[in-house]
């Protein structure tokens, strides 16, 4: 069953939790230390993109009438009862997914990446540069740079440059300039690749090196595709049209699951349920286990970045240095969880899960084989946990309503389900002597 709404009842307003939390996070950190200004951000992100990101007072910012038109070229996305699946599992519950593969670059990071753009065109930027795994944030940024007249130029982990090319393809397709990360080109590159040549990279170390080209470059400016608080804001379109529709279908969610990596998705989805929320809703984040920054990260104040040019944020980490395993998924591969994410789990308003690859991807071959189409591997970890959440309502025989996120298809990897049918993907077991070292790195902050 598909649910769907009409073009006008796009959203007209983001959703900004921060007033609706009933506590108040910690505050964001400039690199040096101190409480993060304005001025901390203006060398690398647009005017109106530093407004998100330090708004903490107005709950309902308006999206522009232009960012809302080109959402409408792919929103809003559908909503679906998975209905196939609950008869698999011969299931009480009512399974709901809303769907984030729609958009031109296949991915629900386009809904940041719109904004981003429009307020770079805004300050007449020249050059965006950012930081992905697989390819899907920077093919998002690209088709969007693309709308307002903007280059981009996107550091790709160098593991996923070399493993996932159809993802490399498709940005420079779009336009992109795409370097394999550490690279040759940048002080930070250099500096890692000189302590190891051959680093497989990591998320954090090419975020490094898009913000140390973006501080250094007049004309350019640096676009975060998860974590922070303005990226979290323009994801809540997701949950703001999810709502609308479970409305629609008469379903109130009991139970909410979304994947996290940067959590970023996971809050897009879940925020706007928040304020709302009943009694006994359960909002679930689940990650991989190779990578459980929530489960078993400190709740300290961390870097963005492996070099320690971002701001200090307060969130669950497992070390800025560290360089996460090889795991496929490769957007659940970062150190931190967003920081409003993570104060809402340290404050037991959200709970966590973590599954390993090999469950989540059985996990998601389980849902193609019944609904039809494949969904991303960062999407099957939320598929994963919704199908065990659906077999422990039937033990208990309890009919309740599952809300979940699939935030990308799988077009760009069908090659690893391939592989993992064959029993040729490797298990990355969690390594924690080597978060121990990271740890020990952590910045000192005193407030």
């Amino acid at each position: 069953m598909r649910i769907t709404l009409d073009p006008k009842d796009l959203p007209e307003k983001w959703y900004n939790v921060a007033p609706d939390l009933g506590f108040t996070p910690p505050t964001l950190m400039s690199s040096s230390g101190y409480p993060l200004g304005r001025h901390d951000l203006e060398p690398v992100a647009p005017s109106g993109v530093i407004k998100h990101e330090l708004e903490e007072k107005e709950r309902e910012p308006r999206i522009p009438e232009k960012i809302r038109r080109l959402y409408s070229e792919w929103r809003p996305t559908s909503l679906f009862r998975a209905q196939q699946l609950e008869e698999h599992l011969e299931t009480p519950a009512r399974l709901y997914y809303k769907y984030e593969g729609g958009s031109s670059s296949g991915s629900h990071e386009a809904n940041t990446a719109i904004a981003q753009a429009y307020y770079a065109s805004r300050d007449d930027v020249k050059l965006m540069v950012t930081a992905t795994g697989n390819g899907e944030w920077g093919a998002s940024l690209a088709f969007a740079c693309n709308y307002f007249g903007i280059k981009c130029k996107v550091y790709m982990v160098s593991s996923s440059y070399q493993e996932k090319v159809l993802g490399r393809f498709l940005m420079e397709v779009l336009g992109a300039e795409v370097v394999s990360s550490p690279s040759d080109s940048t002080r930070t590159g250099k500096k890692a690749l000189l302590q190891d040549p051959q680093t497989p990279g990591s998320l954090s170390l090419a975020l490094s090196e898009a913000y140390e080209e973006a501080a250094s470059n007049d004309d350019a400016k640096f676009s975060w595709g998860t974590i922070m608080n303005h990226v979290v804001l323009h994801q809540t379109i997701i949950g703001l049209e999810a709502r609308l529709q479970m409305r629609k279908a008469r379903a109130k969610p009991d139970i909410i699951i979304a994947a996290v990596g940067g959590g970023t998705a996971f809050g897009g989805l879940v925020f706007p349920f928040y304020r709302e929320r009943k009694r006994g809703m359960r909002m679930i984040a689940v990650e991989t286990a190779a990578v459980p920054s929530l489960t078993k990260g400190r709740y300290a104040y961390d870097y963005g970045d492996a070099e320690g040019f971002s701001p200090l944020f307060k969130m669950y980490t497992l070390g800025h240095s560290f360089v996460p395993p090889g795991i496929k998924a490769g957007g659940m591969r970062y150190h931190g969880i967003s920081p409003l994410v993570s104060a809402m789990y340290r404050e037991k308003r959200i709970e966590a899960k973590s599954y390993s690859e090999h469950q989540a991807l059985e996990a998601a071959i389980t849902f193609a084989q019944t609904e039809g189409f494949v969904p991303s591997p960062e999407s099957a970890y939320a598929v994963k946990a919704a199908i065990d959440e659906a077999l422990a309502c039937k033990a208990r025989k309890e009919r309740k309503n599952i809300l979940f996120l699939i935030n990308a298809h799988s077009n760009l990897e069908i090659d690893l389900f391939k592989r993992f049918l064959e029993g040729t993907v490797e298990e990355h077991p969690f390594q924690e002597s080597q978060v121990q070292t990271a740890l020990e790195k952590l910045p000192q902050v005193a407030i």
